[in-house]
């Protein structure tokens, strides 16, 4: 079989792996246009977060870490000081860079005012200046969001559930750096024009890490590339981006059972050979047919640079990326493991086994080989599914306040004007629904120390009801349960139970989409060819979140404060969780045996499920609701191994303190 035809197979056998260009679109659109938005509703002295990593570049690896980068919204960091006189300085902090006795790509920065938030202040060290230390920024940040951190490089690194995290703690500047100029002037062919002024106008970053070999380690930052370099990959065709995505597969089996002071070669290298190989036009056509030429190309350029021991940053070249690591025996392992691979030809990649699996699979599969058109790969269901998961997974806006939730339906009217793809319109849908859910909740506790009687306090309950109601029209199916919670929380039971109704046959429909779970043709039958905004309202249940600085049903206020004191921002319920504990809760006085109905429905669901209706990362919460639940009929045994079990389920939710203080309470 010819080259070019292999090359188009495995084509096809990455876009199932990585992803079609759909998929790719989807994931970079979603997390775009959230955060446009956290951005825009951002005061000066809030902490803005950035997503960067193959995350945010397009890629779903099953390993990805999420990757993050945080700063200091009124700080801003200067190359010289004629451009402090485009700043208030009574809003913003100004630091500055001093780079003369540092190496490529590396600067340490100083205050010229003394004058910053006093986390940046008490990492401080005077050396004639008063110079920010990295090491002593990053140690001061490590445990700043999650207590659990640890020190990874630049970053805090830790587990989320079953998501592992590194969280860049840095510094930004609003100007590109005069140590890159010259990478505009290379920029003939590759990226667009339009792309080089966009990178150019965004600046760059600083983290908190130093040059192993500089002077000044403890106190040296990096500049980083970051942005740049997320706006490089989206400008790539996808046959481009797809041999990125083969380079990092190959990286990670080409390093698998070696030790991390082994694994000499990392993702970022990989991506640092791409750039360096579309630039040069190395390839006259990146497509299909070409892929695994393209790959060769790029295997070719490291094994070059590991010969030489000169790793050039893109942006930068006079930076040595091995300048740390690739030198010695160690230099020379390593090149003749590259160029044992090199010997075998092209054909190596075929003898690894995380690799060759998926290329054989379409290779013994002639109708794939055979598709042209990447959108029939995938169907309507699965491609839907990519965007709803989309949605809820980069839900990250920050809505501690009403005034932060109407600073953020604000910016939200501001985009619903602009130019906005197709996916981003339900994306926003979905964002002004929890505002709304949220502004609804917190106006009401404004109000909850008001007698029955105040007139102020019945207007807030009709705004509440009304936002609830409007954000159920926006939002998914289990949005419903807002409402009901809210009528709940006011001691209107009836009303509850009607809601609860309603979404009890909503939830119960054929088609519907829930998490990764779905009936293709039922879902198909049902919404298909409809637009992405009347299926979510539609056809689509999420997890319930509560968001822990919210009080939206007492009988869980335990495992919020818990989960809250663990450093966790929300409770995550299954939605048919929630239902049978809400029927529970508003029957148990009024109607005991549809209240003891529906705590037996609780019992089999919780007990049976095989990770369909109660994902298996959520049954800490849904042992701990059910265990709740038989607590209240005074069935203390049931409720003791019920907690138990709670305990021993992965503690997602974090709520283990407040299960311990209910076991407690039953042996009393």
């Amino acid at each position: 079989m010819a080259l070019q035809t292999i090359s188009e197979s495995v084509y096809v056998g990455l876009c199932l792996k990585i992803g079609t260009p759909q998929q790719v679109a989807i994931r970079r659109d979603v997390v775009d246009i959230i955060e446009l938005l956290e951005h825009k509703a951002a005061r000066t002295d809030d902490i803005v977060m950035m997503i960067s990593g193959s995350r945010r570049e397009g890629f779903r690896f099953n390993d990805s870490d999420r990757d993050a980068m945080m700063w200091p919204n009124n700080h801003r960091v200067l190359w010289d000081f004629s451009q402090a006189m485009l700043y208030n300085t009574h809003r913003y902090k100004l630091i500055l860079c001093d780079s003369s006795e540092s190496p490529p790509g590396f600067t340490l920065l100083w205050l010229p005012l003394e004058e910053a938030h006093r986390l940046v202040l008490s990492s401080c060290v005077r050396n004639g200046a008063l110079y920010i230390s990295s090491a002593m920024y990053r140690d001061n940040t490590c445990t700043l969001i999650y207590p659990d951190s640890t020190a990874h490089g630049p970053c805090s690194s830790g587990r989320m559930g079953e998501l592992e995290y590194d969280d860049a703690y840095c510094f930004v500047s609003d100007f590109w750096p005069p140590c890159a100029s010259s990478w505009k002037e290379r920029c003939h062919s590759w990226p667009p024009s339009h792309v080089v002024d966009d990178i150019i106008r965004s600046g760059c970053h600083f983290v908190a890490i130093g040059h192993k070999l500089g002077q000044h380690a403890d106190n040296e930052w990096r500049i980083s590339f970051s942005q740049a370099e997320q706006k490089l990959v989206y400008s790539m065709n996808h046959t481009q981006f797809l041999t990125y995505g083969l380079l990092k597969y190959f990286v990670k089996e080409f390093n698998n059972g070696l030790c991390e002071e082994e694994k000499l070669l990392c993702s970022y290298h990989m991506k640092t050979a791409i750039f360096w190989a579309v630039q040069h036009n190395t390839i006259a056509h990146w497509c299909p047919k070409n892929l695994l030429a393209g790959f060769w190309v790029c295997f070719k350029l490291l094994l070059k640079w590991v010969y030489e021991g000169y790793c050039p940053n893109f942006f930068i070249p006079e930076n040595n990326m091995f300048l740390n690591k690739v030198h010695g025996v160690a230099q020379r392992s390593l090149f003749t493991r590259l160029y044992g691979l090199y010997e075998k030809g092209i054909a190596f990649l075929l003898q690894s086994p995380s690799i060759s699996s998926y290329i054989m699979d379409v290779l013994c599969n002639p109708r794939l080989s055979l598709c042209a058109d990447e959108c029939t790969l995938i169907s309507e269901a699965k491609l839907d599914m990519e965007l709803f998961r989309e949605i809820h997974v980069n839900d990250v806006i920050s809505r501690d306040n009403l005034q932060s939730c109407m600073k953020h339906l604000h910016m939200v009217e501001q985009l619903i004007r602009s130019s906005l793809t197709q996916c981003q319109i339900p994306t926003l849908q979905k964002l002004t629904a929890v505002i709304l859910q949220t502004s609804a909740f917190i106006l009401h506790d404004m109000y909850t120390d008001t007698s029955g009687g105040n007139k102020q306090m019945y207007i807030a309950d009709k705004r509440s009801c009304y936002m609830l109601k409007l954000a159920a029209k926006f939002g998914c199916v289990s949005y419903l349960f807002y409402i009901a919670m809210y009528f709940y929380r006011t001691f209107r039971h009836r009303e509850a139970l009607s809601v609860m109704e309603m979404t009890k046959v909503k939830l119960a429909q054929p088609g519907l989409m829930y998490n990764r779970h779905v009936d293709p043709e039922r879902y198909t039958e049902a919404v298909g060819g409809r637009s992405w905004s009347y299926k979510m309202r539609h056809a689509v249940a999420y997890d319930i979140i509560l968001d822990n600085h919210i009080n939206f049903i007492n009988d869980l206020t335990p495992e919020q404060q818990s989960s809250s004191l663990n450093q966790w921002p929300a409770l995550n319920i299954p939605p048919l969780i929630l239902l049978h504990m809400l029927e529970f809760l508003c029957c148990r006085h009024v109607d005991p045996m549809r209240a003891q109905s529906a705590l037996d429905n609780l019992q089999v669901l919780v007990h049976y499920d095989q990770g369909v209706l109660v994902p298996v990362h959520l049954r800490d919460i849904s042992w701990e609701i059910l265990g709740i639940c038989q607590q209240m009929t005074g069935n203390h045994q049931a409720a003791l191994y019920s907690y138990t079990q709670s305990l021993r389920q992965d503690p997602t939710n974090k709520i283990q303190t407040a299960t311990r203080h209910r076991i407690q309470d039953l042996h009393k």
